[in-house]
């Protein structure tokens, strides 16, 4: 019988859930120095260089925090931030992670959606405390959707730089600008101003490289070929995607990188529109996990790009909707490719 990612249930210890924010496997080996600069975009250099200073100072002020006076602990300085705005495929994730690389542990490593989820998982005051004495953290996709996560996270950002965290983070929106167009409420307005006062902001330009020359959505395959696929692939698993949606509603989304941890494959039958929100963020919380763990994806039923309806991607989950459709589509090449 063909395995299936409905009938697994993770369960994650604390101490695991922050083990786990650490960057993809397809930036384990990246630094500064393996980061091309484009000649045409000035940007990106100067980008390097702000992110080499990042690490520097950061780096003494963790050391800083750690030294003790003659009969008592000295004064935490404050930790410091660094935004690098710019569009997507630029090469912000990879000079995140080459921050990361460099900073001394512990550390941490996250998609902002991942950070509001283990907040969630482990509550507000367990997770600052997990937190409090890493050296740096690291949010990459930086976005704000609604005025919950926003609180919290500014909140816990601003404690965590009182305490001598640094925080690095990326994000194709200005922090002063994002969640811009959402949400009128005063108090969401002034927890970005705190955001956006934390960060020095340094800009990324150039070419989208995800988006050149794309081919269009791969058609999906029938029934009978997915299940073959899937059956004479080491590894894989198949659901129907009506499962699949149900199962991913009873789990914490902290948990859908456990979920698909060793697959190799993920093929699911009846693929159709999303039906409402939550299951479309859902669905792009689990094409994250996916798309960091470098695991294929072959469908049947509707394309790829058709998941996420019009009326979806018009409002204000847009960024977030074309991310994953542009994530789903690649892992739909990868397993085109190796059909």
């Amino acid at each position: 019988m063909l395995a299936r990612l409905s009938d697994r249930n993770p369960v994650l210890a604390p101490d695991q859930l922050i083990g786990e924010m650490v960057p993809p496997r397809m930036f384990d080996e990246v630094s500064f120095d393996s980061y091309i600069p484009d000649p045409n975009q000035p940007s990106q250099a100067a980008a390097v260089t702000a992110a080499r200073n990042f690490v520097a100072r950061a780096s003494k002020i963790r050391s800083a925090g750690k030294k003790k006076g003659l009969f008592r602990k000295a004064a935490t300085p404050e930790g410091i931030g660094l935004y690098l705005d710019g569009g997507f495929g630029v090469g912000k994730t990879h000079l995140l992670a080459s921050v990361y690389h460099s900073m001394p542990g512990p550390k941490a490593f996250a998609t902002f959606g991942e950070v509001t989820n283990v907040v969630g998982a482990l509550g507000y005051i367990d997770a600052l405390e997990r937190l409090s004495g890493h050296s740096v953290l690291c949010i990459d996709e930086f976005e704000l959707d609604d005025p919950g996560d926003t609180m919290v996270v500014s909140r816990l950002l601003t404690e965590l730089v009182a305490r001598g965290v640094s925080i690095v983070a990326t994000s194709n929106t200005l922090p002063g600008q994002l969640g811009e167009g959402r949400f009128a409420a005063q108090d969401f307005l002034r927890e970005i101003t705190k955001l956006s006062a934390i960060f020095e902001t340094v800009r990324v330009d150039g070419p989208d490289y995800r988006h050149r020359d794309l081919p269009p959505a791969p058609e999906p395959a029938t029934d009978a070929q997915l299940e073959e696929h899937a059956a004479n692939t080491e590894g894989a698993t198949l659901d129907t995607f009506d499962d699949l949606v149900a199962h991913l509603a009873k789990l914490h989304p902290s948990k859908y990188k456990s979920l698909v941890e060793g697959v190799t494959l993920v093929c699911i039958e009846g693929v159709r529109p999303a039906s409402d929100q939550a299951v479309a963020l859902r669905l792009v919380a689990l094409a994250d996990r996916l798309y960091d763990a470098e695991i294929p994806v072959s469908v049947s039923g509707a394309k790829l790009d058709e998941i996420f309806t019009p009326e979806m991607v018009a409002g204000g989950y847009r960024k977030k909707y074309l991310r994953a459709t542009s994530r789903l589509l690649a892992l739909s090449r990868f397993a085109e490719a190796d059909a």
